[in-house]
């Protein structure tokens, strides 16, 4: 063996404890890590069966944290699922979360559930999906559905299903019938008027509406104002 092979043999040799030792080091940490860290499985079922309201209220308000630490901020948003699912969260935190939340697993969870309120809550919170908000505006009460109605994300097919829709309010129905005219001036002119045309013919329409329908920019809506009104 030459010098260098032996010079070279040798500082391996005197490194090997030490590498040793840096290796178990790591691996000490890494189980040490590993047994402070909850599976999200396991604090997902958790918070999803718990009866413990604290817990659960704590949780609905903990601060996300920042998207730029996207594994953190999926876990942190996948935990509120289950917070939202769970019927012992305070209805407070529930309707917190359905006014707040902009995530769709959270917001259909709260779409689902059994208070009129959180429902009511989810189907105003401007976040939504449309296909969410659409869903709400058939919701088995009617201010979840007319809150959906008045939700800039529902669509005109649901807007036009509501002015259709004798169990409307009047309120609500005045409101669809500004629609194009008084406001969302820049909708398409053929679907407002359409909304409008279909409240003019609501029996729920009031009296006031009926009148500032019969001057109507639009002729259908105005012909369908004046044969209630006539």
């Amino acid at each position: 063996m030459s010098e260098t092979e032996q010079d070279e043999t040798n500082q391996e040799q005197g490194n090997a404890p030490e590498n040793a030792g840096a290796a178990e080091s790591n691996e000490a940490n890494a189980q040490n890590a590993g047994s402070a860290f909850e599976p999200l499985t396991d604090t997902y079922e958790e918070l999803r069966h718990t009866d413990d309201s604290a817990e659960l209220s704590a949780a609905a308000r903990e601060p996300l944290p920042p998207k730029s630490d996207q594994a953190a901020f999926s876990r942190a948003t996948a935990l509120l699922e289950a917070v939202a699912g769970n019927q012992h969260t305070p209805l407070q935190d529930r309707i917190f979360l359905a006014q707040t939340m902009p995530f769709p697993n959270i917001l259909v969870k709260l779409s689902e559930d059994g208070n009129d309120e959180v429902r009511k809550a989810v189907a105003a919170n401007t976040a939504d999906k449309n296909w969410l908000v659409g869903r709400l505006t058939k919701d088995k009460v009617r201010g979840v559905r007319e809150a959906a109605l008045r939700n800039p994300q529902t669509s005109w097919k649901m807007r036009l299903e509501g002015a259709e829709d004798p169990r409307t309010s009047p309120e609500t129905l005045d409101f669809l019938g500004k629609m194009g005219v008084e406001s969302d001036e820049k909708a398409p002119t053929v679907l407002t008027a359409m909304v409008r045309r279909a409240v003019a013919l609501n029996p729920n329409t009031a009296q006031p509406t009926l009148a500032r329908l019969a001057s109507d920019p639009a002729t259908d809506v105005q012909h369908a104002a004046v044969s209630r009104l006539g």
